[in-house]
């Protein structure tokens, strides 16, 4: 009973995560010195958190859904949601799992930075093999992408070059940004996350 209770609620707090992860999508802003399709967002931190509470499959589904809803609205046709997605699974799976390993303040750390590093690499193999050859036939040739990068950085001479030195660093630091307000925060909505509320009021009569 308590198994399917708890199976229940981790379904309920994916689907609030996931609308709120959707809302964060929205909220997306333009960083200094990347060319203008690279944006931050914070839509990674309602599955972070969710990847931690209930294991690495719960925080995926967020990363799914998430971009499931941004499709309605999309203005890539698709490929920026798929690349969202690929990049947020492998950042949310891999610290929901090193963390189920070592529920520990040292265990979050140490998921929060191979989630970032995983993520940083896995968009890298994703963006130059799955992502950018798909949008360089949809929207835009290689030639203009790789314009946008040379406009800051002119000595950049090729799609490969250009993702190491700008998109790597950018989704590793990401990463970690959001791992540092799940650290402030998440000691806090844990039991709200995991407990029912007749569990929290028994604790309080105790």
């Amino acid at each position: 009973m308590k198994k399917q209770s708890n199976k229940i609620r981790a379904i309920a707090v994916i689907g609030i995560m996931s609308a709120v992860a959707a809302v964060l999508q929205f909220l997306e802003f333009p960083i200094p010195l990347m060319p203008a399709f690279i944006k931050f967002d914070f839509s990674d931190l309602p599955g972070l958190i969710t990847a931690f509470a209930f294991g690495p499959i719960a925080g995926i589904l967020v990363s799914l859904l998430k971009n499931v809803i941004h499709l309605l609205v999309t203005q890539s046709g698709g490929v920026g949601e798929l690349a969202n997605f690929i990049i947020a699974a492998f950042f949310t799976g891999t610290a929901g799992l090193v963390y189920k390993l070592g529920k520990s303040r040292k265990g979050a750390l140490l998921a929060s930075l191979a989630g970032s590093f995983t993520s940083a690499v896995a968009g890298i193999a994703a963006n130059y093999f799955i992502i950018y050859p798909i949008y360089y036939k949809i929207a835009m040739p290689e030639e203009a992408i790789l314009g946008m990068y040379q406009s800051i950085l002119p000595s950049v001479d090729s799609i490969i070059k250009s993702l190491l030195i700008f998109n790597l660093p950018f989704t590793f630091i990401k990463g970690l940004i959001i791992s540092c307000i799940c650290f402030l925060i998440y000691k806090k909505i844990s039991p709200i996350l995991k407990e029912s509320k007749v569990q929290r009021m028994s604790k309080k009569g105790k």
